[in-house]
């Protein structure tokens, strides 16, 4: 077989392909693309065939994407979409390109912290165009590193086990406050940080950094919460505290905006249970204006 070349890639196929992803099936893509079904299953064979890779899989009655399929599929969201920007732009008569940003945000990073690392992009560029990926930090470097993101926010920098060349720059670090109800706060105010040994408490998993960091505080000082949930998203964990089913940690960076958003007290402060952001990048310098605005903002501001 001949090799892939841009000459090769049959557009139409792609487009093709790239609407029975979205949908998340031929039937539904046949009214999006007014179609017959042979006719999108023939292109989706000649597809495959000229990439030579299976883009979906069957599992029951459900076509699945391949670890390829994802790969196309990506590549192929981005062409699509700044084929619209373009013909939107041209629609417009705006001769300007717009600047875009994509970025991954690890799913253990705290929706509040990712917004007070993001704002200063958004207020350095005007007009920007930002889009965010949430996923596993493993998964988004392997997009960081076929340049399918533009910079990978994090909790955590890259493991240097990784098989390819990434930056870790650490955007700063603080501690952590513990947050519960009024009723649950001033019950457990007094002798903090002792008050914890038995107190309900809702965590992280364990494979979360802040886990890690509460568990190993929480055995040199010989406490013993009662742990009676552990939520992987944060934002649940959060809501779950707002109920009042057990006290939760967050970084005190965000300790005003948490106190806001969720009506929840402070109950006190671990300073020694530090956590850390990290901007993982695939180039040494950091050069996109908007990244370059947040790594300077959160070092001047935010955690300065």
């Amino acid at each position: 077989m001949s090799p892939l070349s841009l000459n090769t890639l049959n557009y139409q196929h792609l487009l093709y392909f790239w609407v029975v992803a979205r949908e998340g099936s031929i039937a539904k893509a046949t009214v999006v693309l007014n179609l017959t079904q042979p006719t999108i299953s023939t292109q989706l064979k000649l597809l495959e065939r000229s990439l030579d890779a299976s883009l979906f899989e069957r599992r029951g009655r459900n076509l699945v994407l391949t670890d390829t399929g994802h790969l196309v599929f990506h590549y192929a969201d981005e062409m699509f979409r700044t084929g619209r920007e373009l013909t939107e732009a041209l629609t417009r008569g705006d001769a300007r390109i717009p600047a875009r940003l994509v970025v991954g945000i690890s799913d253990s990073l705290p929706k509040l912290t990712t917004w007070r690392l993001l704002r200063p992009a958004l207020d350095a560029v005007p007009g920007l165009h930002l889009t965010c990926r949430i996923d596993k930090t493993e998964r988004l470097v392997a997009d960081l590193a076929v340049h399918a993101l533009d910079v990978v926010l994090a909790d955590t920098p890259a493991s240097p086990s990784i098989p390819i060349t990434l930056y870790n720059h650490l955007l700063g670090e603080c501690g952590v406050t513990v947050f519960a109800t009024e009723a649950l706060s001033t019950k457990y105010r007094r002798r903090f940080p002792q008050s914890l040994d038995g107190a309900p408490f809702i965590m992280p998993t364990n494979n979360t950094t802040m886990r890690r960091s509460l568990d190993a505080w929480f055995v040199a000082n010989d406490v013993r919460p009662s742990i009676v949930c552990e939520a992987e998203d944060v934002a649940l964990l959060q809501v779950f505290g707002q109920e009042g089913m057990g006290l939760f940690a967050a970084p005190t960076v965000v300790e005003a905006q948490i106190r806001r958003a969720y009506h929840v007290r402070v109950v006190g402060r671990l300073p020694d249970v530090r956590e850390q952001f990290y901007a993982i990048s695939a180039e040494r310098k950091l050069a996109h204006p908007a990244v370059v605005a947040l790594k300077d903002a959160a070092r001047a501001r935010l955690f300065g």
